[in-house]
């Protein structure tokens, strides 16, 4: 059993299968294909809003129409429209999106929320977190009022997995490193910011073991108290 859409191909025969690399497979397509699929439900969706197709079924509009999927699919109504804000979204962005490598088989459904987060934000820093963040991520992003952050900003700030340094863009992390991977590159970054705001230093010190590091800690701390008054010592320290 089959579904194409635009040369993109997906089997479900891999259900059955007992080997774990098929599986694996097979989840990730079909990941991928409920992405392509959304997308082409929204774009049929918006080709019925702007041509008036209902009328030619017999619904006097469009809200008609999309309960009478609503009732035939049980999903709700609300579901179906946020579907054709998607299409209406990729059609009109289309260029964009496709310029910047946007894959609409991940995370199709943030594409929701891409005019509201554009009304508020720059278009680059937009366009990035599109790609980067999560669902929930940018939605929450694209609901945050810009207007009401603070004037000045600060020197550095780490949003999600992005490093800004004077509003600007310094370093992203990639989410695919694993999330232990994460977490210590970020935890770097937000050493290495605080030093370079404050004319201090950064030390990357590698140890063997969790002991180790608590000892480091306690002995680091008791050397920089020490120390405080004369040059700032920022540590990222991973094991």
């Amino acid at each position: 059993m089959k579904t194409r859409l635009n040369n993109i191909a997906f089997s479900l025969d891999f259900v059955s299968s007992d080997d774990p690399m098929e599986l694996d497979q097979g989840i990730r397509n079909t990941i991928r294909g409920i992405g392509h699929l959304i997308l082409a439900a929204g774009l049929a969706l918006a080709k019925m809003k702007a041509e008036k197709h209902f009328l030619g079924l017999g619904y006097k509009n469009l809200t008609s129409y999309v309960e009478s999927l609503a009732q035939e699919s049980k999903y709700d109504r609300g579901t179906i429209f946020t579907w054709l804000k998607i299409g209406e979204t990729w059609l009109k962005h289309r260029e964009d999106l496709e310029k910047m490598g946007y894959d609409p088989a991940f995370g199709t459904t943030k594409l929701a929320h891409l005019d509201k987060a554009l009304s508020k934000r720059p278009k680059t820093e937009v366009y990035d977190n599109l790609l980067i963040m999560s669902y929930l991520e940018f939605r929450a992003y694209a609901g945050q009022d810009a207007k009401k952050k603070k004037k000045k900003l600060p020197f550095w700030e780490i949003r999600g997995n992005i490093l800004y340094i004077n509003g600007k863009r310094a370093a992203i992390v990639n989410r695919n490193i694993g999330a232990r991977n994460v977490e210590m590159i970020i935890a770097a970054l937000e050493a290495a910011a605080m030093a370079l705001e404050r004319q201090g230093y950064i030390l990357a010190v590698h140890l063997d073991s969790y002991e180790e590091l608590m000892r480091f800690k306690a002995i680091a701390r008791r050397e920089r108290d020490r120390m405080r008054g004369q040059s700032r010592l920022y540590c990222a320290v991973s094991h």
